[in-house]
């Protein structure tokens, strides 16, 4: 169901670590990753998730607050979305 999909996108300064550490936060929290993308942009890190919340413990409220804290602390920007909010904001 798309109420339980959700887009995570990551960007920053390449370092060591990036994935590694969104990654391990989704699995700690039992969200599932769907699919992943990422590339680089002189130097500039940038990821697209997009994740299923189904089996996770914790309200989407809460996955967000604990992705943004993630990205805060590695001088990152995490921005989570619901998929179809997603969707809707990058329809015209």
């Amino acid at each position: 169901m798309d109420e339980n999909k959700i887009i995570i996108t990551v960007s920053g300064a390449d370092k060591v670590g990036i994935v590694a550490k969104v990654s391990a936060v989704l699995a700690e929290e039992k969200v599932n990753i769907e699919d992943i993308k990422q590339t680089l942009m002189q130097g500039h890190f940038v990821m697209f998730m997009l994740c299923d919340i189904t089996n996770a413990q914790k309200s989407f409220k809460e996955i967000k607050n604990i992705l943004i804290e993630t990205g805060n602390s590695m001088e990152l920007e995490i921005w989570v979305q619901k998929k179809g909010i997603f969707e809707k904001m990058h329809t015209v």
